[in-house]
């Protein structure tokens, strides 16, 4: 079984990256089938909340109220639907909720009370809730582990160098404050990127070294293909190949082997071969349903069926305990 290690250098994940690419498929595969659950895969569901007018200039996404874009800015969902939104899921096959709102950061009003009722209500149909709501504070991060919040998503999108020229309205260490506040929070954290943003290969390692160097590793990673949308700075980027994705989840695979790696964004433009390859390379987790916020996605009866002919099976919630069970496990090994 490999340890974790928290000390990669650039070179050493370079050199993962850059392996021939059935070596490299061929390696994350067996680390990842030292779990014994290898051919297992969550399903999750996300959904926005509160959609549009984010004050935020980030480059990829339809939200931001700077750019004209088809998006329509929707006020934050009212609790019924978010419980009818959570059934529906539940009921394909999602043992995750993630819910979005296009905010720049928590603030405490209204709106952030009724998400800690949306968080228990989720919570007491015994699927794991996550969020995704921008900046937060340690004292807000612990309201929501309160209230039952299992995961907190917070994106670095890319490395350090190549952040500002993705967004400028915040800063690269807003992004890692903000995990330290989930972190102290005892919540599990939810941290990825994306590529096809026009980084170099250089950045796609640099932030894996960022994410795989953390005192703990992100619980989950998620992976996205840049889905370009008319209207936003990046939507004349060409589509990300599929073997940049495989490489990035067998790469995430090996320096972060107890990581559950998402197969995120841009999952709509491959075929269930593209999808088989990535699931070989160490993906164990997926979107489902038809939207990602505000872009297109596989259909919950669709990704069944792909399951079915790849010999994959579904998460329950919960696999690894509820996070506060988690820390007393960890404290009584020390």
């Amino acid at each position: 079984m490999q340890k974790l290690k928290h000390d990669w250098t650039k070179e050493e994940i370079a050199a993962i990256y850059h392996k021939p690419l059935l070596d490299l498929v061929y390696e994350a595969a067996s680390i990842h089938r030292e779990n014994k659950d290898y051919n297992e895969v969550q399903i999750s569901s996300l959904i926005s909340i509160k959609t549009g007018g984010c004050s935020e200039d980030c480059s990829y996404c339809p939200q931001a109220a700077r750019y004209n874009t088809d998006v329509d800015v929707h006020a934050l969902m009212k609790l019924p639907d978010v419980v009818t939104a959570a059934v529906k899921a539940k009921e394909g096959g999602a043992s995750r909720l993630c819910m979005g709102a296009a905010w720049r950061e928590v603030r405490d009003n209204r709106d952030f009370d009724k998400v800690i009722e949306m968080v228990k209500a989720v919570n007491d149909m015994d699927m794991e809730v996550c969020c995704t709501l921008g900046m937060l504070t340690e004292d807000q991060a612990q309201r929501l582990a309160d209230a039952g919040l299992y995961a907190y998503n917070h994106n670095l999108d890319t490395s350090e160098d190549d952040y500002k020229r993705i967004i400028s309205t915040r800063t690269y260490d807003d992004r890692l404050n903000t995990i330290k506040n989930v972190r102290k929070a005892k919540l599990t954290v939810c941290s990825g990127g994306i590529i096809g943003l026009g980084e170099t290969v250089e950045d796609r390692v640099s932030m894996l070294q960022t994410l795989a160097n953390m005192p703990k590793h992100p619980e989950s990673v998620p992976v996205n293909a840049l889905v370009p949308v008319k209207g936003t700075p990046l939507e004349n980027q060409p589509r990300v190949p599929i073997w940049d994705m495989v490489r990035m989840i067998a790469t995430a695979r090996i320096v972060m082997p107890k990581s559950v790696v998402r197969l995120s964004a841009g999952r709509n433009e491959m075929s269930v071969l593209e999808q088989a390859f990535c699931f070989m390379a160490g993906a164990n987790s997926i979107f489902a349903g038809d939207k990602l916020l505000t872009t297109p996605n596989p259909a919950f009866n669709e990704d069944i069926a792909m399951f079915e002919l790849l010999g994959l099976k579904t998460r329950e919630a919960f696999k690894n305990g509820r996070p506060q069970l988690m820390l007393k496990q960890e404290e009584q090994a020390i």
